[in-house]
């Protein structure tokens, strides 16, 4: 039996003109690699787009907020199990009780209310609980909550959140309140070197006079084309401990990966409509460590005919060439659009058959 098993994830994925993770100035974000300028998006872009597929799939119930507004949060948790609580006092019980935890609070913009001094990670059970201690707490001679602030630090603690379980909390007040990510997501980047390109554009006015032939806007949009590498994984043992149950692990481990492969940062996406999909995707189970194969795209691809093949040519050679370092994978599954052989890979037919026999070998595999 070994103590460790970590999910690699490795997906080549076009994406058409598009202009999906902006910098300040507006413009896609990049990266040198190799020497080369990159199209690049970045991992928070794309984990946030995660989280909103994880809200949106309906599958998951314990899914959290990050939020400076966490009083009012848990103040309207209060109001639901206790009605007869008027609002004020729902939000002085929430502050006084979120205050002794740990969580630092300040006044908001308009000093209506307390909340947080930096964005808070809180699970949707977490905030139930919380609630509950909050509401049904007694006032003592000063009319101040007699709170136990170890039992919300344990609230806290436990029942984590499968966002907050793997991308981590961090709470400069109080370190105890941590947790730390069992994932990792790689900043995606092109394999090839990319070029900024502008579209400019005008906009007519409907009610302009017929003999203004001006526009009513004119303007410009950057933008970029690529086919990205993109990579994350999970520490499945350590996703484990913080979940502390194998079956809810698995679900969150198979949502993880369909909501790796399926969610899109939504930027300029109206503008562009950039609805596109990964050509491949290729999991593995190691049990020695986690391994990236950007390095395979060190050298830039170089087509005149597209650059999907030859990415997903290089992914594959890379992927044997780390065998000299690393112990072979555990596993390999793949799923991919087009005729690909991956050596030693098990390839599927779609993405719920690549799900369940992932489910599978995490059931059954024995982890000490």
């Amino acid at each position: 039996m070994n103590s460790r098993l970590f999910l690699d994830m490795h997906i080549i994925q076009t994406l058409p003109p598009s202009n999906i993770n902006r910098d300040d100035t507006g413009s896609p974000k990049t990266a040198l690699y190799g020497g080369v300028r990159r199209a690049r998006v970045s991992s928070q872009s794309w984990k946030a787009a995660m989280r909103n597929y994880f809200k949106e799939s309906g599958e998951v119930a314990n899914v959290g907020v990050r939020t400076k507004d966490i009083v009012s949060y848990v103040a309207g948790k209060i109001r639901e199990i206790n009605s007869t609580i008027l609002e004020k006092e729902a939000m002085d019980r929430a502050a006084e009780a979120i205050e002794k935890a740990g969580i630092k609070l300040k006044d908001n913009k308009d000093k209506s209310a307390k909340e947080a001094k930096a964005l808070f990670f809180l699970g949707e059970n977490q905030a139930k609980d919380i609630a509950k201690i909050a509401a049904e707490a007694e006032e003592d001679a000063k009319g101040k909550l007699v709170l136990d602030k170890d039992l919300l630090q344990k609230v806290l603690n436990d029942n984590v959140a499968i966002d907050i379980a793997l991308f981590g909390r961090m709470v400069a007040d109080d370190p105890s309140l941590n947790e730390d990510a069992s994932s990792q997501v790689a900043h995606a980047i092109s394999t090839h070197g990319v070029q900024t390109e502008f579209d400019y554009f005008t906009a007519a006015d409907d009610l302009s006079p017929e003999d203004n032939a001006g526009a009513g806007m004119i303007g410009n949009v950057e933008y970029n084309s690529s086919t990205l590498y993109r990579y994350a994984n999970v520490a499945l043992h350590e996703f484990l401990h913080q979940l502390k149950d194998r079956g809810s692990m698995i679900n969150a481990t198979k949502l993880f990966v369909e909501a790796f492969a399926k969610s899109l940062p939504t930027g300029k996406v109206n503008t562009f409509a950039n609805q596109t999909l990964p050509s491949i995707l290729v999991i593995n189970l190691r049990e020695d460590r986690p391994v990236s194969l950007v390095s395979a795209f060190e050298s830039p691809v170089k087509s005149e005919e597209g650059y999907v093949a030859g990415s997903i040519k290089r992914m594959s050679d890379e992927m044997e060439k780390i065998q000299k370092f690393v112990q072979k994978p555990v596993k390999t599954l793949y799923l991919a659009i087009d005729n690909v052989d991956i050596t030693d890979g098990e390839e599927v037919d779609s993405l719920d058959e690549l799900l369940e026999k992932l489910g599978v070998e995490i059931e059954n595999y024995q982890f000490s």
